[in-house]
């Protein structure tokens, strides 16, 4: 029989759980793993040496590094909103790691993310961070850049249009013009010039209107009895011109704020000045609506983002030569500059050859794949096709007509950008002085041709650089593989904040926040002398070598190419490639050794050697 009492040394194996245990806490005794994202924002933040002594105002009751880190680790999560992140650092143990169980408001996390302070942290941060990567070899002298849109924090129906403001700006001073002459019908006595009328003499017409009402009063009180009074009707014409001057005044002064606003953009919302009404690719309604936000400028290498630019122009051509200035002012600019072809134009290639000669443009431009085409090629109207003598300066189209150098000519496009063209002017007649049909526009005017030598010299500059280097293989997952962990992954799509300045604070922790968390997601590829590197490989030889010992060969049909038959081993990758490649390669094998088997068991032709 069991004992009716348990001995007395008899262990039980229930834990002891009790939350009433007096314990004794110590803020720094946890510490997280070393590839955790809190690592690399702690070791990033210490180095930028931030220490600055508050002399003037309040004493600061939290340590700006502390803040910077917070803020770091909460982006990194997804985590946005400054009530969140206040919820974050009292919950997440890594948070209360980083600020030693100090417990910000959200006020403060929302000032400090806005605050002068945080921008120059995080540029500073950014340029420490390209230093460090650039010594231990993680990047090269390739620069990825690309733009993206990111929706501003305001209503997508504020929107004034900078066209619209133009016309109605020019109806208000036609209205005024109306109502000068009006008045000078209506005999309303006041001192007006109708033909060296200007609208900012509103306020002058204005004070006559109300100076002439305060006389006509009197007037009417001295006349009271007087019926019908003349007085009272001038009155009554005088106050209605009044209130009609006004409004044109109120609205005048309206539309000059909107075109101040607005300056060489052609829109901007109501809500926040700085955002400008732009295409985006999500587009639900699928009509093309137009939506407030900001034009995004990153530059990466090995998907980390070194630089960073918040933008106005919806397009990305005009883009491209600030940020080039403010990477190159922050020396972060790599030696290649490589760019989609959206960023292809005389502007910038002239810009990139002047200003930055040590680099080298490998950017498309428009039509360079269309060239390509067999279509463009064998379009007769396509200069490029026609025959070019360089010796004496002229041009013979298909049709045999000749083409010669007449004038230079230039023009400016309407950011002042100037273009230099050759004129080449068809010849009328032949040796026969008979008129050539084929010469002549339908309307009977000669034909001419306009070339731009300096275009044509940056197009055939960039199919050389393009051709020479293979550089520009990397761009779509370097750069956009950027853009997608940032909108899908952290899920920043929106900014919380309203203006050009705070909205560029904002992103920089984003974007920040983001390259800590990709050096986190893979630390042991980051050194070239790291040994786990070759990992991969390693294994991919070993298992090369066992299908090598089976001895096991293909020789079916259905893996046979035109030089004979595969063998299984062939498909092992031969030099050190990425996990995807190898996953890719152990799934090409699975599948060649499951149709062995099949082949097998119908009886195939299969050799063991």
């Amino acid at each position: 029989m069991p004992p009716k009492y348990p001995r007395k040394d008899t262990k039980t194996l229930e834990p002891d759980y009790n939350m009433n245990q007096l314990s004794l806490n110590i803020p720094t005794a946890y510490e997280p793993e070393l590839n955790h994202p809190a690592r690399y924002i702690n070791r990033l933040v210490e180095s930028l040496a931030l220490r600055r002594p508050n002399i003037m105002g309040r004493p600061r009751e939290y340590d700006p590094r502390m803040l910077l880190k917070l803020v770091l680790l909460a982006y990194s999560y997804g985590i946005i909103s400054s009530r969140k992140i206040e919820r974050f650092a009292r919950e997440n143990i890594v948070a209360m790691w980083l600020t030693q169980e100090q417990r910000p408001t959200y006020r403060t996390i929302a000032r400090f993310i806005v605050s002068q302070e945080l921008e120059d942290m995080i540029q500073s941060s950014f340029k420490e961070f390209h230093d460090y990567l650039k010594a231990q070899g993680m990047i090269d002298e390739a620069s990825f850049i690309d733009g993206t849109k990111i929706l501003a924090n305001a209503n997508k129906y504020s929107f004034v249009w900078k066209k619209r403001t133009i016309k109605y700006r020019k109806l208000n001073v036609e209205k005024a013009q109306k109502l000068i002459r009006e008045i000078k019908q209506a005999e309303v006595k006041i001192d007006v010039d109708e033909d060296s009328f200007d609208i900012d003499q509103l306020d002058t017409i204005i004070a006559l209107l109300e100076q002439r009402i305060e006389e006509l009063n009197q007037r009417v009180a001295e006349t009271a009895k007087v019926s019908p009074n003349p007085a009272k009707q001038e009155r009554r014409h005088a106050k209605k011109y009044l209130h009609a001057l006004d409004h044109c005044r109120q609205k005048h002064l309206e539309y000059q704020a909107q075109s101040q606003i607005a300056g060489q953009r052609n829109s901007y919302s109501k809500t926040d000045h700085d955002a400008t009404f732009m295409r985006l690719k999500e587009d639900p309604m699928r009509n093309g609506q137009t939506k407030p936000a900001y034009n995004l400028q990153i530059m990466t290498s090995s998907q980390y983002v070194l630089g960073y630019e918040l933008m106005q122009n919806p397009t990305d051509t005009r883009t491209l030569i600030p940020f080039l200035s403010h990477l190159a002012q922050n020396e972060v600019l790599g030696r290649e500059i490589v760019a989609d072809a959206g960023y292809g134009s005389e502007r910038n290639y002239k810009y990139i050859e002047d200003e930055l000669s040590d680099c080298t443009a490998l950017i498309p431009y428009s039509t360079m794949i269309k060239e390509n085409s067999r279509k463009w090629r064998s379009d007769d109207r396509k200069v490029m096709n026609w025959e070019y003598h360089e010796a004496d300066d002229f041009y013979v189209n298909p049709q045999g007509v000749r083409f010669n150098f007449k004038r230079y000519a230039y023009r400016n496009d309407k950011y002042k950008f100037r273009r230099d063209f050759k004129v080449y002017q068809a010849e009328k007649y032949d040796e026969n002085h008979q008129i050539i049909s084929q010469a002549l526009t339908p309307h009977g005017n000669t034909k001419y041709l306009m070339v731009n030598p300096q275009w044509e010299y940056f197009k055939s500059k960039a199919r050389e650089s393009l051709s020479n280097s293979n550089t520009y293989s990397r761009r779509k997952y370097d750069v956009e593989t950027v853009f997608g962990n940032l909108k899908a992954y952290l899920g920043f799509k929106r900014f919380t904040v309203r203006g050009l300045k705070k909205a560029k604070r904002q992103i920089g922790i984003a974007l920040m926040a983001l390259n800590m968390k990709k050096m986190a997601g893979r630390p042991l590829i980051f050194s070239k002398y790291s040994d786990n590197q070759k990992a991969p490989f390693r294994i991919f030889v070993k298992f090369r070598m066992e299908l090598l010992i089976q001895r096991l060969f293909v020789t079916t049909p259905f893996f046979a190419n035109k030089k004979g038959p595969v063998m299984v081993s062939s498909f092992c990758p031969k030099q050190k490639g990425s996990s995807l490649r190898v996953a890719f390669y152990i799934l090409k094998i699975n599948l060649i050794i499951t149709c062995l088997r099949i082949h097998q068991s119908l009886g195939s032709s299969v050799e063991r050697c």
